[in-house]
């Protein structure tokens, strides 16, 4: 099957996949890209997992302001060597997530650091409203289970769509730069600013 060479080049800056993975897994979907681009993310994601062991302390400390100078953001990003942590790439990706964060003010890195009380206060909330719409108990876990995943995507970073492509999940874009970059990298923390904010 013969794949047009443009298609070959978005994949590949999509997932950071080579050229000739990138050509096999179009070949073997029958150039179903959407499909592609799955397959790549999930082969990401187990290359990711490999690095997730190494400690990663190098990188840097992203600031960003809001045109306006209204929103700012502190960011710190981790990878493992200073090697990486000079990469125009990572340092885009720093950029990138930076901005992220101050349009779409996520408050916690990913779900675990939600605290307890917060995750149980929510299900809960869920629990009675699916209860409440006359939901029989099994179909109320998966509403429940639904909910929680979407009040993920509204607070934890890892799990919001990107602002520059929503299409694509924070997580993803950190799992497609670990394949990238080949060193594991770490969102390690972040303070968003808004001017006035909580002086009230």
């Amino acid at each position: 099957m013969s794949i047009d060479v443009q298609l070959i080049k978005k994949l590949r800056e999509e997932t950071g996949a080579g050229v000739l993975e990138t050509k096999e897994t179009l070949v073997a979907t029958n150039g179903d890209y959407d499909e592609a681009v799955k397959i790549l993310r999930e082969k990401g994601a187990i290359k990711a997992a490999k690095h997730a062991d190494r400690v990663a302390l190098d990188g840097v400390v992203e600031l960003y302001a809001h045109p306006g100078s209204r929103v700012g953001v502190i960011l710190e990003l981790n990878c493992e060597t200073d090697f990486v942590a000079r990469n125009d790439k990572f340092k885009i990706l720093a950029h990138d997530l930076a901005l992220h964060i101050a349009a779409m003010e996520p408050k916690y890195i990913n779900p675990k650091d939600i605290p307890d009380e917060i995750v149980n206060e929510k299900s809960e909330e869920f629990r009675s409203q699916a209860l409440s719409e006359g939901k029989p108990d099994n179909i109320a876990e998966k509403i429940i289970q639904g909910r929680m995943a979407k009040y993920y995507s509204e607070v934890c970073l890892t799990e919001q769509p990107f602002a520059k492509d929503d299409d694509v999940r924070v997580g993803d874009l950190i799992t497609d730069a670990i394949r990238i970059m080949g060193e594991n990298i770490v969102i390690r923390r972040f303070d968003r600013y808004a001017l006035g904010e909580d002086l009230a």
